[in-house]
């Protein structure tokens, strides 16, 4: 492994350690805290390597990104000490292993080819509002109401159609979600698992650094560094045609796709909801699910 690439994957190592060390306070962790004023967010380097039972210059080293070679062992106390759940502990021996192994160049952006049969399925879904995304969050397919169920969104070139750009850059979103702050937390939390993994994959960085160079919001988000978003069961939208609805949602991965995700809306029939989401079906432009999208322009 050349000693550049090296300290790129450790230091994307040494940054979500470093993010969950300023966020984890002492009282979480049952130290106690004295009267003084603490100059440090967080825990201090030295008291989360006393809690790992590990050197403090051997964990100012992995936070540095000059250690690349974690032991399961030391990554698991580190694990224990910082109270990750099972999302961030997975996401931690990633990077760690990401960053021992060798990494010769970027690995290409996926395909973002969807198959015929899967567009099929978006179809046979309706009234269902219901699209394919990338695993950067592109909108590669879709029925009528899974494209509309976004309004504003069809106003974008296709190339353009990205969850997270909508979320961040639309003017729409705000009024759209009424707990937007909520969304746009857990979808920055989904960016940071992918990217963790596969950070100078383009697909993903592009993306990345327009958001961090067009939204603040985004880059506060994208700083703290949190992979374990609390994605809602039930999303509650204020359409301006089909008026206010609240619908369960479903997302799947899809097999034998290069991280490519099935996302679907769902209202009991019978109910108000359910009738609004008859009239975004009926309403929305049919060519919609059968438009191809070009391949994005790096």
């Amino acid at each position: 492994m050349t000693s550049t690439s090296a300290h790129s994957e450790g230091a994307e190592l040494g940054r979500f350690l470093r993010a969950r060390r300023t966020q984890t306070s002492p009282e979480h962790v049952g130290l106690s805290v004295g009267a003084g004023i603490r100059r440090t967010p967080g825990l201090r380097r030295e008291e989360l390597a006393t809690l790992a039972g590990i050197s403090i210059d051997y964990y100012v080293r992995l936070e540095r990104g000059k250690e690349t070679r974690p032991s399961p062992a030391v990554l698991d106390s580190l694990a224990r000490a910082l109270h990750m759940d099972d999302q961030e502990h997975q996401h931690l021996r990633e990077l760690a292993a990401r960053a021992a192994r060798y990494v010769s160049e970027p690995p290409p952006a996926p395909s973002r080819t969807v198959r015929p049969h899967l567009k099929l399925l978006l179809e046979s879904l309706r009234p269902n509002p219901a699209y394919v995304i990338s695993r950067s969050m592109d909108m590669l397919a879709w029925n009528p109401g899974g494209l509309d169920l976004y309004a504003g969104l069809e106003d974008w070139p296709a190339k353009h159609r990205n969850l997270a750009r909508y979320l961040f850059l639309h003017p729409a979103s705000r009024n759209l979600f009424p707990d937007w702050d909520r969304q746009i937390t857990a979808c920055v939390a989904r960016l940071r698992a992918v990217a963790g993994t596969a950070p100078d994959a383009p697909d993903l960085t592009n993306l990345v650094g327009e958001l961090l160079l067009k939204s603040p919001d985004f880059a506060r988000l994208w700083e703290r560094y949190e992979v374990t978003g609390r994605k809602p069961a039930q999303k509650t939208f204020h359409h301006p045609r089909a008026g206010t609805l609240t619908l369960t949602s479903q997302s799947m991965q899809l097999e034998g796709t290069p991280g490519q995700r099935i996302g679907v809306y769902t209202a009991e029939p019978g109910t108000p909801d359910h009738d609004a989401l008859l009239l975004l079906d009926m309403s929305a432009p049919e060519a919609a699910p059968h438009r191809e999208v070009p391949h994005a322009s790096s």
